[in-house]
């Protein structure tokens, strides 16, 4: 009975430990998410390889115009790639420590965390396209590939 209680105990404390660190959207079929390019929805057939993943546009148009300058369009790239569960948080995206509680707003369409209220205060005093360039614009420190 007691290797039981310990059995369970060791569960739930991955469990937690697990979902603790690791903060992001509800992963949206291709269609749902937004064209980086034009904010329209996407056309799962309109794709192109971008930072380990793949990132959907509307039409083709769009997708030439970020295959001709990824960088001008890399911030909302990486906002999709979280909204489709292709990048998962790891930790806060300024300082790359660990995310706490009651520190999450949505960006859009992606749900992020930080580590302190002063990183969400930032963010959440910016303009909507701020947002998305802070903390999708680098995602070195806030986001790894899901695995």
């Amino acid at each position: 009975m007691k290797s039981r209680i310990a059995q369970i105990a060791s569960v739930l404390c991955v469990a937690i430990v697990c979902s603790a660190g690791a903060v992001s959207a509800a992963v949206k079929e291709p269609k749902d998410a937004k064209c980086p390019v034009s904010g329209k929805g996407c056309n799962p057939e309109k794709s192109a390889a971008f930072a380990g993943g793949k990132v959907y546009f509307c039409c083709g148009n769009c997708a030439g115009a970020f295959e001709k300058d990824a960088a001008k369009f890399a911030a909302k790239a990486h906002q999709q790639m979280v909204s489709t569960g292709q990048l998962v948080q790891k930790g806060c995206p300024f300082s790359g420590g660990p995310v706490k509680d009651g520190t999450k707003i949505a960006i859009g369409d992606a749900e992020v965390g930080f580590c302190c209220p002063n990183c969400k205060g930032k963010v959440e005093k910016a303009s909507a396209e701020e947002q998305v360039n802070l903390v999708f614009g680098k995602i070195e420190k806030g986001f790894a590939p899901a695995k």
